[in-house]
């Protein structure tokens, strides 16, 4: 794609996390990881990543709440975050688009290619 894009993986699932991690790095992004909501916020903050990969369940820190966070940070309230969640009721969706997400993207309905596929097409949209 180009320029190195930076991804953070907001994900409490190890293997999920490590998947993901190795398959947008073979696609040339440069991929942090993080493992609850709490991380993720001081990751984000420090190095000020292009997108973000955010779950929702997760210990600590959940999405939502690292999602409200980075938009109430001056430093942090550009980044793109997108959800990424088998969270699939209208609620949590429409939740997650009011705290600010770009998009939602449900774990169970996408392959790590197509995963690839959509950060690659965000990332095109959003980042000229």
């Amino acid at each position: 794609m180009g320029k190195n894009y930076k991804i953070l993986i907001v994900e409490d699932e190890e293997e999920l996390l490590e998947m993901y991690k190795t398959k947008l790095e073979t696609e040339g992004f440069d991929v942090y990881i993080a493992s609850d909501g709490d991380a993720g916020y001081m990751i984000a903050k420090s190095s000020l990543p292009d997108l973000i990969l955010l779950d929702i369940l997760m210990p600590k820190v959940d999405g939502y709440t690292m999602l409200k966070k980075l938009k109430q940070d001056e430093s942090t309230q550009n980044v793109p975050a997108v959800i990424f969640s088998n969270l699939s009721q209208k609620e949590e969706i429409e939740k997650g688009f009011k705290l600010g997400a770009r998009d939602y993207i449900i774990k169970t309905s996408i392959t790590p290619g197509e995963l690839v596929e959509r950060v690659k097409g965000f990332l095109e949209k959003y980042k000229k």
